[in-house]
């Protein structure tokens, strides 16, 4: 069990648990702004957690679901308010409706997480702070301290499990909800090289191409929001032709992109596509998720091989970058 201590402080309105880890530091910091891993902890065994949206930068949202063991789906999300990778990061954190809409009627939660390095490893004070003693008497008695020493009895694991996070695994898509699916890869390069690699027309004509054998004549990029893009590819030697095009939604440079995808000529109902880069050890977590208009939509694009193809542009990808960070 790495928790250690649980202070209450009744005149300061505030809990502070203490944790210690064998792992380094950067491995821990990695463990919860990794979408992957801190869905892996974030709830107790029997209310695991989904991120479906995970900023972790000042200024950044994070939306999460905990699904109970009969079906029962609750929804939380964070409110970003300073991040110093890898030290410390604040979070507002409210209970709220699938869309991550906080819920005025239920307490918010400051919270503090500080990360130091130790002789044996690394250790995390979380504190948090409510604005009432009722507010944090509401809370406890929700089971808040049950809860969360039941999940941080879960890092170790993913402390331990390395590989399946590491910079040498490939694209891989893991399936969120009926409607989402979260294609996640670390690029070994930095978050602005990885973002310039996506707002760059000469750039992405040369990686974002999937299998061998096909060539992107049109790349016109959407720089603003409201602005519209149109990307196409071609098979070469052939009349092989596809596109897609859609709206630039949101866009945080250098960390976070929303826009719609449809593909030219189909009627196939459009997508939704979130795009966030994270600096992780070892490069940047690219993170994308997709919200299709059903599950047979969803299931009929990832029965394509999609995720082959964009592994193989990733792998093109690091291969441009790499010359840049010898």
């Amino acid at each position: 069990m790495p928790v250690t201590t649980v202070e209450k402080d009744l005149d300061q309105l505030t809990i502070t648990i203490v944790a210690d880890f064998t792992a380094p530091l950067r491995r821990l910091w990695d463990a919860y702004t990794d979408p992957r891993q801190i869905e892996r902890f974030w709830g107790p065994p029997t209310y695991p957690a989904t991120f479906l949206r995970h900023d972790a930068v000042a200024g950044g949202r994070s939306v999460y679901a905990m699904t109970g063991p009969e079906g029962d789906v609750h929804y939380g999300c964070w409110e970003w308010t300073s991040a110093d990778a890898p030290h410390t990061f604040e979070v507002l954190d409210r209970f709220s409706d699938a869309a991550g809409v906080p819920n005025p009627d239920l307490p918010t939660t400051r919270m503090d997480f500080a990360f130091e390095e130790t002789s044996s490893g690394s250790r995390l004070t979380t504190t948090s702070r409510f604005d009432s003693l009722e507010q944090m008497q509401q809370l406890i008695e929700m089971g808040m301290l049950e809860g969360t020493r039941e999940a941080m009895a879960q890092i170790d694991q993913v402390l331990a499990d390395l590989a399946s996070f590491a910079a040498e695994r490939g694209a891989q898509a893991q399936i969120l909800s009926d409607t989402q699916v979260r294609v996640a890869r670390v690029i070994r390069g930095t978050v602005d090289q990885v973002w310039r690699a996506h707002n760059d027309a000469a750039l992405m004509q040369q990686w974002l191409l999937g299998p061998d054998g096909w060539s992107m004549p049109v790349c016109e990029i959407a720089t603003t929001v409201g602005d519209s893009y149109r990307y196409e590819w071609q098979r070469d030697g052939g009349d092989e032709r596809f596109g897609f095009t859609g709206e630039l939604l949101e866009s945080e440079a250098p960390h976070r992109a929303v826009t719609t995808e449809a593909m030219i000529g189909m009627d196939f109902p459009a997508t939704l596509n979130e795009l966030t880069l994270t600096e992780v050890e070892g490069g940047t977590l690219l993170a994308l998720v997709i919200t299709y208009a059903n599950a047979e939509q969803r299931d009929a694009v990832l029965a394509t091989g999609m995720t082959d193809g964009m592994e193989t542009s990733y792998r093109r990808l690091e291969g441009m970058l790499q010359p840049t960070l010898a």
